[in-house]
């Protein structure tokens, strides 16, 4: 049985640093446009297909594919009817409002499963982002749970094994962090389970750059269902503003 027709919006305010290396510039950067917010849209739905998304029924975006985002899309500040359609169609398969606020770059994610799951409703994820920019010889990266099946986890910083860290600690599925400051460098991190500790996902060779943002997301099926390829993994999106 297909979910067609979800009225789910789940918004996420980032609380905490879960990690800083020191404070962050005072000057966030800005969409530039009053009254106007600023959305980028991931698709992160391990087995839909291909979607186009709709603001207030106008196509903001379109064929988006699995683990792919768009860039950040100019959208009116407000109440605006957001809709997910399976691409080329007519077909629905999120319809929900959402009140953006102007001067703010918001990520949206497209979560959850299309086969019937009580667990793992299709529906979105809407993140505010803060692009306050890293003070000098920093990154920030924040962490994203959105593999359906996956246990809470932790994210562990192995870099260095003689002195390993939890960046980020029992994550549940749809759990999102706040930005974390951290030196710039490659880092290899572990992706455990949070209980037992057990290594689901190895991350190696992860590159963050000084003065750049970012968003690390879970994806994928521990166990995918029959016929599906989207095995447990995880992708990184760099938030660019221009």
């Amino acid at each position: 049985m297909k979910k067609w027709m979800k009225f789910m919006v789940l918004a996420v305010m980032p609380v905490a640093m879960l990690t800083s290396c020191d404070d962050e510039d005072d000057d966030p950067i800005s969409p530039g446009q009053n009254d106007e917010a600023m959305v980028m849209v991931v698709h992160a739905s391990p087995d839909a297909g291909a979607v186009d998304l709709l603001v207030d029924n106008v196509v903001a975006g379109s064929n988006l594919s699995y683990p792919d985002n768009t860039d950040y899309l100019t959208v009116e500040e407000g109440d605006r009817d957001i809709k997910v359609n399976a691409a080329g169609t007519q077909t629905t398969v999120i319809n929900t409002t959402f009140d953006f606020e102007d001067d703010t770059f918001y990520t949206v994610f497209a979560a959850g499963t299309v086969a019937e799951d009580d667990d793992a409703d299709l529906g979105l994820l809407v993140l505010t982002d803060d692009l306050t920019a890293p003070t000098t010889g920093n990154a920030k990266v924040r962490f994203v749970h959105l593999a359906p099946d996956a246990p809470a986890v932790d994210i562990v910083n192995v870099t260095d094994p003689a002195n390993e860290a939890v960046l980020f600690d029992a994550q549940n599925y749809r759990d999102a962090t706040a930005f974390a400051s951290v030196p710039a460098g490659t880092y290899n991190l572990e992706v455990r389970t949070d209980a037992g500790g057990t290594t689901v996902l190895p991350l190696n060779d992860i590159v963050l750059e000084a003065g750049k943002i970012y968003t690390v997301f879970a994806n994928g099926f521990v166990t995918p269902p029959t016929g599906n390829t989207n095995a447990l993994g995880a992708e990184i999106i760099e938030h660019k503003t221009e």
